[in-house]
């Protein structure tokens, strides 16, 4: 028991980064740019919150700062103690990783780009390219007018494999449909992407891919269907949206709290706990339109799930920006 209690006493004098007794609960902290009830905030959030109903830790947070702020707070919950910090840094690489070097005792997993950055900026994205593929077999078996639009915040990479994934997996099952592509250049504008949708439903689409908040409602006013992203949305929308695909960003999180528990945490991509394999992404159920999906579309949908689990078939991933072809 002594031994043990000097090297425990010797560890935490080292400074391993977020280094803490296991039955303690862990400090964990976020600085998130957008609301809690933006699709990708939301499912960081709600996962953090999970491993706190658990009692593994101890989590508060702070929505919609501004980028001139975000340094700011993120060096504020630092200096407070908390030991494992999440957000999302796109805008503020440079400042963020900043904080990181100041304080190399404490673990950051960032939403980010870029690479890790030792020893203690990890790194996070959401590749759920693998479920965006599947629901575009599903956009591409459900439009009768072979025209699907698609409204997105930027043109970043972080949107652009994804909306690339749905349009293969459309025209996996519908080489003939086209696509009107469009982008906001807002993370949450709900009444912007609402009227982009409803340009291009007025040019014929009729299944629209709502990779922001407002698509779904410009495709329920105007009586058409839509594909949903990073969460599901159905239940507020049971006669528009089709199918989801689901980001689960828990594997990634509880991967972090773990390590930093153990003292074991270091910088790495965590990229890959976010597709299917690891659980950290999946096509919704289909729910409502478990019916009205075409059964020939369903049985190539999981056909080629199947395919993905198994490492059979490779979903590409394609960071370009993607253009219309709807002429």
């Amino acid at each position: 028991m002594i031994v043990r209690s000097v090297a425990l006493a010797a560890a935490l004098a080292a400074g391993a980064p977020g280094l803490a007794l296991a039955q303690q609960k862990l400090k964990v902290a976020a600085v998130y740019t957008v609301p809690f009830e933006q699709q990708w905030v939301g499912r960081i959030h709600k996962a953090l919150k999970a491993a706190e109903a658990r009692g593994e830790i101890e989590y508060t947070a702070t929505e919609n700062v501004a980028n001139a702020d975000y340094e700011r707070v993120m060096r504020e919950y630092a200096q407070a103690g908390n030991q494992l910090i999440f957000g999302e840094v796109f805008g503020v690489e440079a400042a963020a990783r900043k904080v990181a070097k100041d304080f190399p005792k404490t673990a950051f997993v960032m939403g980010s780009s870029l690479k890790p950055q030792a020893p203690n900026f990890s790194v996070f994205d959401n590749y759920i390219q693998e479920p965006a593929y599947l629901s575009g077999m599903v956009a591409g078996g459900m439009t009768k007018t072979n025209k699907i639009g698609m409204v997105g915040g930027f043109p970043i990479p972080e949107v652009n494999r994804l909306m690339n994934a749905f349009m293969a997996g459309a025209k996996e099952v519908n080489p003939k449909v086209e696509f009107s592509v469009s982008f906001i250049n807002s993370w949450f504008d709900p009444p912007k992407a609402k009227e982009a949708a409803f340009a291009m439903i007025d040019k014929g689409a009729d299944v629209m891919y709502a990779e922001r908040f407002g698509v779904s409602d410009a495709a329920k006013e105007r009586g058409k269907l839509a594909i949903g992203n990073v969460i599901n949305t159905q239940d507020k929308y049971p006669d528009t949206v089709v199918a989801s695909a689901l980001w689960n960003f828990e594997p990634s999180a509880d991967r972090a709290i773990k390590l930093v528990k153990e003292g074991k945490f270091t910088a790495e991509d965590y990229g890959q706990f976010s597709t299917m394999k690891y659980k950290g992404s999946e096509l919704a159920p289909l729910g409502t339109f478990e019916p009205k999906v075409p059964a020939d579309i369903v049985a190539k949908v999981k056909a080629r799930q199947a395919d993905i689990l198994s490492g059979k078939f490779t979903v590409k991933v394609d960071d370009s920006q993607p253009k219309s072809t709807a002429r």
